[in-house]
């Protein structure tokens, strides 16, 4: 019996002769290496079709260089030597490859008094572009917070003072009826109101970049905003959050001003585009805000 060849229907040449921007798969299941961790991830991962008369690319072998990813902790230099092997395989076809990573960077954050600690969630998305020999990665990273209102927390203070009026009106008090007052129903007749609120950061990475440094900037955030969302708490921790959440108060637009201008001093990025969203308990629609920066070239 004579072994046949098998057919190479990609190497056929197109009925429609027309160049293509991007041409790959989306959704490829994969482990990834990121700070020690092994995480569960999905990749996109394409190349340019720039032979219009070619019928497709070799998608296998752009699958088969995701396998580096296993073993080799993630960094700016392995993403290139990915992009480079995409290429590779496509001499003659590409000259633009490009490569996503989509993951969730798990870190354990304290508790802001007590001894205990939990896990918190980073969605994380690390793009890599490689075309005509000019790389770069840019990083998205997403990172909840909580923000409290400074017009409901103004609101708030008069109601207080009102009330105090009209239980103390033309009184003498004393030291402890004050007190007391202060710790009943009456001494909190109002609270402003707070929101989860979600901070992401869009950011290209400088070419110097040897390590992907997404703790840092995600500390730099978390500091900047002063108020990041907690995970095993006790009283202690939840009355030290209520504490910095009133000594913190923010509008969205005073949320991506502090990113951004804490963000600009960092050495690692040269781009940035940061939005923050406060998903409001006032209304049913959220406010946001958005900035832009880019580094000026040396």
């Amino acid at each position: 019996m004579n072994a046949l060849t098998l057919p190479d229907v990609a190497a056929q040449a197109s009925r429609q002769a027309l160049p293509l921007d991007w041409v790959g798969m989306c959704g490829i299941a994969t482990p990834v290496l990121i700070d020690g961790q092994r995480l569960s991830a999905t990749a996109d991962a394409g190349v340019s079709l720039d032979d219009g008369d070619a019928r497709g690319i070799h998608m296998s072998r752009l699958y088969l260089a995701l396998e580096i990813l296993e073993e080799t902790p993630l960094s700016p230099a392995l993403l290139h030597r990915v992009l480079r092997q995409f290429l590779d395989s496509h001499e003659g076809l590409s000259h633009f490859a490009s490569l996503s990573i989509h993951t969730d960077l798990l870190l354990k954050r304290p508790a802001l008094i007590s001894p205990l600690a939990g896990w918190k969630r980073y969605p994380v998305s690390i793009e890599a572009h490689l075309k005509y020999a000019v790389f770069h990665v840019e990083l998205k990273i997403q990172i909840p917070y909580s923000s409290t209102c400074p017009c409901s927390a103004a609101l708030a203070r008069q109601l207080i003072q009102q009330q105090f009026v009209d239980d103390f009106a033309n009184q003498s008090l004393e030291h402890a009826e004050i007190l007391a007052w202060l710790g009943s129903a009456n001494g909190i007749v109002a609270t402003p109101h707070s929101q989860r609120s979600m901070a992401t950061l869009n950011l290209r990475l400088d070419t110097h970049v040897d390590e992907l440094p997404l703790l840092s900037l995600i500390n730099e955030a978390e500091a900047a905003l002063g108020t990041a969302v907690q995970t095993a708490v006790k009283r202690a921790d939840e009355q030290a959050f209520a504490l910095a959440n009133g000594q913190n108060l923010m509008f969205c637009e005073d949320a991506a001003r502090r990113l951004s201008t804490a963000l600009r001093r960092s050495s690692s990025i040269t781009a940035l585009d940061v939005r923050v969203v406060h998903a409001e308990s006032l209304h049913a629609h959220d406010a946001v805000a958005q900035s832009r920066w880019q580094r000026e070239a040396s």
